[in-house]
């Protein structure tokens, strides 16, 4: 049966709108976004942190999460064909150095793409193991990222070290990709910002944010979440990429090419794992440096976790871990301070939402714990320097403990397949 009559089976098969969970509309998610960024107005004026939205926050939150979300979306593709992909870190890794390497002897862009080209190495040696060799996805996962320490530390002794103003554990300065900003518009929201109006200014600083010094590759990055979305849920090549890692048994008498869909999922995840690296090296700190990607595979993963398995809310997740990074960037101690006013407060309101629920055990558990909170901050003016740098990884496993009861993951990943099952 060819793949496009099994296109058709598998759509005619598939679930009707109404069917499964609900879906959120636009003006719903416009709803959410309003109240959430009225909620940091308030905890803005309350503290007076007024460089939580600013546009420089902003701007810096968004570099910081674009890394995250690309390995996000990479783990994504992986996940979504049936292959746990734990070897993001690894491929990111090797997306740092070729980016870097290519990137002082070339030109950015080259080193762009030759972080793909590495990070994709790694996603073809985890699919090589993975589906051909049917190695545990852990196992395997986690051998790439000892596997690319190690080849990039040997890799740096004789190329980095040799170059000027290089070392075995960093590369030269890579020049810059040409940054945009809105003339007159930036200026225009930077001010309205600094008036530290209640909600406007906010908004004027997440707007801002978004219009100044904003690379080209953040705006390529920015849109492979939609293309992402528009290719695994709108074409036919998505459908039964998706049918791999949903029923590859089914998908197999249907016709698909299941071997031939995980590769393809798994070598773009590593792509997508290795753009992140580039953009690390080239956007984020114009250098190359030795074990610079500090977790952010792992956290991409956690973001992927947190979105329940799709773009937007992968997207989501990668933006609140970049903007808890950057809280300890700009105002450090004190921004993160605010946040447990935020959290308190965001407690309060998970305590009404389950006392309306009737659950009055988790109820009394989120009052004691928001109780706390407020004690905390009010009986003190700032947080421990430790806290604070800690502060992105406390959110990561607070993220993934809270959202961990509304996970569906995908029904047949992590599986083992072999060819034939379906016959």
């Amino acid at each position: 049966m060819s793949e496009s009559t099994s296109t058709v089976s598998m759509t005619s098969t598939a679930p009707k709108k109404g069917g499964g969970r609900p879906t959120l509309s636009l003006p719903v998610i416009l709803l959410i976004i309003a109240a959430g960024l009225a909620l940091f107005s308030l905890v803005r004026v309350i503290s007076g942190a007024n460089d939580l939205t600013s546009v420089g926050q902003v701007s810096g939150a968004l570099q910081l999460a674009v890394p995250i979300g690309l390995a996000g979306l990479g783990g994504l593709w992986a996940e979504r064909a049936g292959v746990v992909n734990i070897g993001l870190e690894g491929m990111m890794i090797m997306g740092t150095w070729f980016g870097a390497w290519a990137g002082f002897q070339w030109g950015p862009w080259t080193g762009v793409l030759m972080g793909i080209v590495g990070g994709a190495l790694g996603g073809l040696l985890h699919a090589i193991m993975t589906v051909t060799f049917n190695v545990n996805h852990i196992v395997s996962g986690v051998a790439i990222n000892i596997l690319a320490i190690g080849v990039t530390r040997y890799l740096s002794n004789f190329t980095f070290a040799e170059a000027p103003g290089g070392s075995s554990k960093q590369s030269p300065r890579i020049d810059p990709i040409t940054e945009i900003t809105v003339p007159g518009l930036s200026e225009a929201l930077g001010d309205v910002q600094a008036k530290h109006w209640f909600f406007v200014s906010d908004l004027a600083g997440v707007l801002g944010g978004l219009v100044t010094n904003l690379s080209l590759l953040t705006v390529l990055a920015l849109l492979l979440v939609p293309a992402t979305w528009w290719i695994l849920w709108r074409t036919g090549f998505g459908l039964r990429l998706r049918s791999c890692g949903e029923n590859p048994v089914a998908a197999e008498t249907l016709g698909v090419n299941v071997y031939k869909y995980k590769y393809i999922a798994v070598i773009v995840s590593g792509a997508l794992a290795g753009l992140g690296g580039a953009f690390l090296v080239i956007v984020s700190t114009g250098i190359y440096q030795e074990g610079q990607t500090g977790g952010r595979g792992y956290i991409g993963l956690a973001a992927m976790i947190f979105g329940n398995w799709m773009p937007g809310g992968m997207a989501l997740g990668a933006g609140l871990f970049g903007f808890t990074d950057s809280l300890k960037l700009r105002g450090g101690a004190e921004n993160v301070h605010a946040m447990l006013l935020l959290l308190a407060i965001l407690l309060v309101l998970v305590l009404a939402w389950q006392l309306y629920k009737k659950k009055y055990w988790q109820g009394a558990i989120s009052l004691a714990v928001a109780g706390l909170l407020f004690a905390w901050y009010g009986l003190t003016d700032a947080l421990p320097s430790q806290f604070v740098d800690a502060a992105p990884y406390v959110t990561t496993l607070l993220v993934l403990a809270l959202s961990a009861q509304r996970l569906r993951p995908p029904k047949a990943d992590g599986l083992p397949y072999k060819k034939g099952q379906g016959k």
